[in-house]
């Protein structure tokens, strides 16, 4: 009877053991992504500027896409965040970063050097985004964090419909444990977006994978109880609608998100009601534009 009660406790602990490791790796990875989102912010808002770096007149344009981010890290952020240990393109495995990672959608994709390797519609004649290459650097914390910059970047032009790679600056790709794994984005790796060159804002947004749709409403206009916002908020307590800072950062690095080519609404609205209008971004070609409340786009949902 013993050996049949141990037996059924060994069974038990094997079904159960996994699936509790895995809620507590997330819950762990969840509050450092928090804590370094916070980091992260507060560097950037104590930074005079982040643009300019690596582009001097005197240097030819494809030095400065080969010297851009690791200049944006040497001359910028590390004088107002203490980094370590920074590594150039050519030697990003030195600084923690993964050779590959997985996608969102479970696909392996080797990790990007580059910005147009994030999303090659950035660097197209509308987007103006400069492909410039990555450089990497490591914190005390523990995270290896690969850096693009784009210094041609814009300030908000909130007043017109835009392509939201010119408004761009500043992309971090962190994994929160270096090269240990499971080097997964939603799980380990992640990103924090910076937009705009004056009035800087920064933005995490984590995508659900399971909540991408397509005909539902704008959020500020409900019609059958099928507006965006609700069928985010049944996601879970988590769960929000992105507002349209973070969908430029699904845009930017949809390499990583594998997102479809649709048009998404954002939580942003612009004026509420049958007749107002909110913000929207299509994926396919990073158009951020004001639609109407009725329009029909489709919905994704992500947790800050």
């Amino acid at each position: 009877e013993v050996l049949i009660t141990l037996t059924i406790i060994g069974i038990v602990a094997a079904i159960t053991l996994p699936s509790l490791l895995v809620n507590v790796n997330d819950k762990a990875w969840n509050a450092q992504r928090k804590a370094l989102y916070a980091r992260m912010s507060q560097a950037i808002g104590e930074m005079d500027s982040v643009s300019g770096y690596g582009s001097s007149n005197n240097e030819t344009e494809q030095q400065i896409k080969d010297g851009a981010a690791e200049a944006f890290i040497i001359d910028g952020l590390s004088k107002v965040y203490r980094v370590q240990n920074i590594c150039n393109s050519n030697n990003l495995t030195a600084c923690g970063i993964p050779s590959s990672i997985i996608t969102l959608k479970g696909n392996s994709l080797e990790f990007p050097k580059t910005i147009s390797k994030l999303n090659s519609i950035l660097v197209d004649s509308n987007n103006a985004t400069m492909d410039t290459k990555a450089a990497a650097f490591e914190t005390v914390n523990g995270e290896s964090i690969a850096l693009f910059y784009n210094p041609v970047c814009e300030s908000d032009q909130s007043y017109k419909n835009h392509y939201a790679g010119k408004v761009f600056c500043v992309n971090m790709v962190y994994d929160l444990n270096g090269l240990k794994g499971p080097n997964e984005v939603g799980k380990d790796i992640g990103f924090i977006t910076v937009l705009y060159r004056s009035n800087s804002v920064v933005v995490a947004p984590t995508l659900y994978t399971s909540n991408i749709s397509s005909g539902v409403t704008a959020p500020s206009y409900s019609e059958n109880g099928s507006d965006a916002a609700t069928m985010c908020s049944k996601m879970g307590d988590d769960a929000k609608l992105p507002d349209r800072d973070e969908l430029v950062s699904l845009f930017v690095n949809k390499s990583l998100t594998e997102m479809p080519d649709y048009g998404y609404f954002s939580g942003s609205i612009i004026s509420p009601g049958k007749s107002g209008s909110t913000w929207a971004i299509g994926m396919s070609n990073g158009i951020r534009d004001k639609i109407r409340s009725t329009d029909v786009r489709s919905l994704c949902c992500i947790k800050r």
